[in-house]
């Protein structure tokens, strides 16, 4: 069976609402989603039965989880756990740039 290969730059942003979009792909196990967060974005605390990995490619953004929060820049990473309330919140006039991996795959992305 061939495995198929993809432009990351072909998939189109996907608005999710005011200030925030994302593009996704999905595999058979796992999700991978690249969030761009705006700042002054309106946070919408939440959470899902999906484990969440999340990496700051860039910006710096306060990430809320369980009513810890975690400030991270370009090369953080923090797990959020399945269930887990949790949120971010952008930091300063930059726009976050925030590529999250999702088990199991999450066919809402697809």
């Amino acid at each position: 069976m061939p495995i198929p290969t993809i432009d990351w730059n072909a998939i189109p942003w996907t608005p999710v609402r005011p200030g925030v979009e994302r593009k996704g792909f999905t595999g058979a196990g796992a999700t991978l989603a690249l969030h761009r967060l705006m700042p002054g974005h309106e946070p919408k605390p939440h959470s899902h039965h999906f484990e969440q990995i999340v990496y700051i490619l860039a910006g710096t953004i306060d990430f809320h989880v369980e009513g810890m929060v975690h400030r991270l820049s370009a090369g953080g990473l923090l797990v959020v756990p399945p269930n887990a309330l949790h949120h971010g919140e952008v930091v300063g006039e930059e726009p976050v740039l925030n590529l999250d991996v999702f088990t199991p795959a999450r066919p809402d992305y697809a």
